[in-house]
């Protein structure tokens, strides 16, 4: 008799340096609407999953103000780039390069993420 080895659920996962750290299950996830994770270097990043089922990471605190928000913005797309708009003062970044769209000067840090 052979058992089949368990089949392990996929899992969003970031890329913290070397390593990849395990965030959640994809169905925990809203396509459209972010989640915030805690790294275990007391950062935070700010995780989304769009419409089509592609995920992405960028550092959850908008510099702007400071405040760790931007994964309650409103996700949306530029000429065919994904956005997240902060729900604080509107500046909108870049899912993909974190830089912002409304000021050049301005941009977050991106995480590699993956399906997995």
């Amino acid at each position: 008799m052979t058992i089949a080895p368990e089949k392990t659920e996929t899992q969003v996962q970031l890329r913290v340096g070397q390593d990849w750290l395990a965030l959640c299950s994809p169905a925990h996830l809203t396509p459209g609407r972010g989640v915030a994770a805690l790294l275990p270097d007391g950062r935070q990043a700010a995780i989304f999953l769009d419409r089509e089922g592609t995920p992405y990471a960028i550092d959850n605190r908008d510099p702007f103000s400071g405040a760790q928000v931007l994964s309650r913005g409103l996700v949306g797309s530029f000429q065919g780039r994904p956005f997240v708009a902060s729900p604080l003062l509107k500046q909108r970044f870049d899912l993909e390069s974190g830089r912002c769209l409304d000021d050049e000067s301005m941009s977050v840090t991106t995480y590699e993420v993956r399906l997995h």
